[in-house]
C-alpha cells in the first residue's frame, strides 16, 4: 500500500532529483480532494520521457524494481538516445507501488502521450495545470475534468465510480 507519507516522500525525491511528474488515478483524485478517502495499493504518475531512465535507475537504489509493463507500452527513445519504457510499474520489498506513463511536452507545454497511439489523447497546459494537497503538502496532478477523462473507455471498478462521484461531488460535471 501506499500510504499519503509515501506521496509525499516520493514527490519530495522526484523534485529533489529534478523530475517533473504529476499525479494522475486515485491519489491524483485525493490531491484535488485534498484528503485520503481510501487506501491505494499504487501512485499514478505522468513524467517525462527523457527522465524515465534516470528516475528508474534512482529508485532502483531506494529498493524499487519493475514489476510490470503495460499493454500499451511502447519503447521510445529519450532526447540522450536511450531506450526507454512509457508505460511501466514500479514496486519495492515493501509491496508500494509506482505506475508511470511517460509523456512529451511540445513547444507549447502539451503533453504527448509517449506510450501507444493514444486517438488524439493529449494533456493541455491546462489539463497539467491541477494542485492538489496530500498529507498537507501541495503536489501538481491533472485536472479533474482530465481525471474522469483518464477513466473512460473501459469498466470501472467499484472503487474507482466512487472517486468519480467524489470528484463530482465536489467540482461539479
Amino acid at each position: 500500500m501506499v500510504s499519503a507519507e509515501d506521496v509525499i516522500q516520493l514527490y519530495q525525491y522526484f523534485l529533489t532529483n529534478g523530475f517533473q511528474v504529476w499525479l494522475n488515478g486515485g491519489w491524483g483524485i485525493e490531491a484535488l480532494l485534498g484528503e485520503q478517502t481510501r487506501p491505494h495499493k499504487d501512485l499514478d504518475t505522468f513524467a517525462l520521457v527523457d527522465d524515465v531512465n534516470r528516475l528508474c535507475e534512482l529508485l532502483s537504489q531506494e529498493g524499487y524494481s519493475l514489476k510490470e509493463l503495460w499493454s500499451e507500452n511502447r519503447w521510445a527513445v529519450d532526447a540522450n538516445g536511450v531506450k526507454t519504457m512509457t508505460g511501466f510499474v514500479l514496486h519495492d520489498s515493501e509491496g508500494r507501488e509506482l505506475d508511470v506513463h511517460a509523456l512529451r511536452l511540445d513547444e507549447y507545454g502539451i503533453g504527448i502521450p509517449a506510450w501507444e497511439a493514444n486517438d488524439g489523447f493529449i494533456l493541455t497546459t491546462q489539463d497539467l495545470a491541477g494542485i492538489g494537497v496530500v498529507a498537507g503538502g501541495e503536489v501538481p496532478c491533472i485536472t479533474a475534468e482530465k481525471q474522469v477523462l483518464c477513466h473512460t473507455g473501459y469498466v470501472l471498478p467499484e472503487y474507482q465510480i466512487r472517486d468519480l462521484q467524489l470528484l463530482n461531488d465536489t467540482f461539479g460535471g
